[in-house]
């Protein structure tokens, strides 16, 4: 029912329709409005709050506040820094660990879609084979690491092959998702215009599903990364991962966060460029 409102700013009663905006026009205007900070501010805090936290602890380890055996201290872990890349084996560890995660990354991610993607094809076959799917990723893949190794070996397709096994299932699900969502109406439509299944499959599903396994990209890279690690910590001969288990076995705490520096260095590096892939290749599908 169309009731009359009467506002302050008019004696005259207006419908609902008509006073409906002009009230929530003065809701926004009481509401706080927060004053967002430039980006350069933002940047200048967050080196401010960083730079702050570094010198807290330096100065906590030299006045005994905490114990800089357990703790280390930024002197210090500056110091095996640089000995780490002049004298160790910094770029073989960083470069072995590189290459696990963007193997098991491309492996993971492509396999997965592909399974995804496979599933329209039968609807039966898709039956069949989704609660296995399911079933595996309810399984913690890391209590899987030591059967990977032993099979693969401790060298680089052991670290690729864990990795693949935590992004593949994630890839799948998410393609399958993307598989169901696909306009049935238009479906029925090519069909009914001709078009073969494979032209549908093409034309139709493909475009309509790559979004759903563009999204999953950002979560990938990092699953990868964590498989590589984990496949360092239990048998490796080079990576990060065993350089921070080398270091904490033999108490060189220094050692650990440098080799914690330098893999969240790298994570984020790869965070980043699989972040600009993803935008891009939305623009493209967009089009």
């Amino acid at each position: 029912m169309n009731t009359p409102v009467t506002t302050s700013l008019a004696q005259t009663p207006l419908p609902v329709s008509a006073a409906k905006p002009l009230l929530q026009a003065r809701a926004a205007r009481r509401l706080p409005q927060e004053r967002r900070w430039s980006t350069p501010v933002i940047v200048l805090a967050q080196c401010a709050l960083l730079i702050g936290g570094v010198l807290a602890w330096e100065l906590s380890a030299r006045q005994g506040w905490i114990d800089s055996f357990f703790w280390s201290q930024p002197s210090k872990i500056q110091e095996v820094l640089m000995v780490f890349f002049t004298q160790g084996d910094a770029w073989i560890d960083i470069s072995f660990t590189f290459r696990a995660t963007l193997a098991g990354f491309i492996i993971g991610t492509t396999l997965g879609t592909l399974i995804g993607l496979s599933f329209w094809w039968s609807g039966n076959y898709a039956a069949i084979v989704q609660p296995f799917i399911v079933c595996f990723e309810s399984i913690p893949k890391l209590a899987l690491a030591p059967l990977i190794i032993l099979v693969f070996g401790i060298g680089l397709p052991s670290k690729i092959a864990i990795g693949v096994a935590l992004t593949v299932v994630v890839s799948a699900l998410t393609t399958f998702a993307g598989v169901k969502s696909v306009d049935r109406d238009l479906e029925r439509l090519m069909y009914a215009l001709g078009a073969s299944r494979w032209q549908v499959f093409c034309k139709l599903v493909v475009p309509s599903v790559l979004p759903w396994g563009i999204s999953v990209l950002r979560v990938n890279i990092g699953l990868a990364l964590t498989g590589s690690i984990v496949g360092e910590f239990i048998s490796s001969q080079h990576g990060l991962g065993r350089a921070i288990l080398y270091a904490g076995q033999t108490y060189e705490i220094a050692l650990v966060w440098v080799a914690v520096l330098v893999l969240s260095t790298l994570s984020i590096l790869m965070y980043v460029a699989v972040a600009h892939i993803e935008r891009v290749l939305m623009k493209h599908v967009k089009r």
